[in-house]
């Protein structure tokens, strides 16, 4: 029964060993995968990609006070992390802000109107070939969306491979824990384990007063 308990602790560090390495592979993947993707498009970052630069431009251009302005800095750098793709992510919202006059997709009138103010009443809208025309400016909002959605998703997946890398060197740490545990005899009847807790009832049942006395 010993031997099979030892076995079984050995084997159950060996699995954990095996599965903080794949845990480390796996991870160190996914964030060569980003990294390669993002490359692959070559996106490097405008001048205005500053905290300084961005909020000059959200001044001149009007926009609500409200609006959260990006802290990092992009400009001028290639986009080649998780932690720049979401840096210029949001500096893009900013730009599509700026284009819609701060106004967000939902709250865009649908249709275009000759005042360029637009409309949601079809009747009052541009028609062309017998149909309202649509308000040309939402297109900014769904482009800026995709776009930044694909970046923060590539920020998502570079965080995802970090958790994985420190989750493997966990499980790599546990296994090796009970590989020693199990070839050292800590868990074996007599080991230095149980003779210490053995010791420390024995102290305890020493230093307890038979009542009466």
């Amino acid at each position: 029964m010993k031997k099979i308990l030892e076995f079984g602790g050995v084997a159950a560090g060996i699995l954990l060993i095996a599965f903080g390495v794949a845990a480390i592979v796996l991870g160190a993947n996914g964030k060569n995968t980003v990294v390669s993707s993002l490359k692959e498009q070559q996106i490097v970052g405008t001048p205005d990609m500053t905290p300084a630069g961005i909020a000059a431009e959200a001044r001149q251009a009007g926009l609500p006070a409200g609006i959260k302005l990006p802290t990092c800095s992009v400009a001028g750098q290639a986009v080649n992390s998780g932690a720049r793709a979401r840096c210029f992510a949001d500096y893009m919202r900013i730009h599509a802000y700026e284009a819609t006059g701060g106004v967000t997709y939902a709250n865009m009138p649908h249709y275009a109107t000759a005042d360029g103010k637009g409309t949601n009443d079809a009747t009052k809208a541009l028609m062309s070939n017998g149909r309202p025309v649509d308000n040309a400016a939402r297109n900014v909002w769904v482009t800026e969306t995709a776009l930044s959605t694909a970046l923060n998703v590539s920020y998502m997946a570079d965080q995802l491979g970090n958790f994985g890398i420190v989750v493997g060197v966990a499980l790599l740490l546990s296994g090796f824990g009970f590989v020693i545990l199990a070839v050292g005899g800590a868990l074996r009847a007599g080991s230095w384990l149980f003779e210490k807790k053995a010791s420390s009832k024995q102290t305890a049942a020493s230093m307890t007063i038979p009542a009466g006395v």
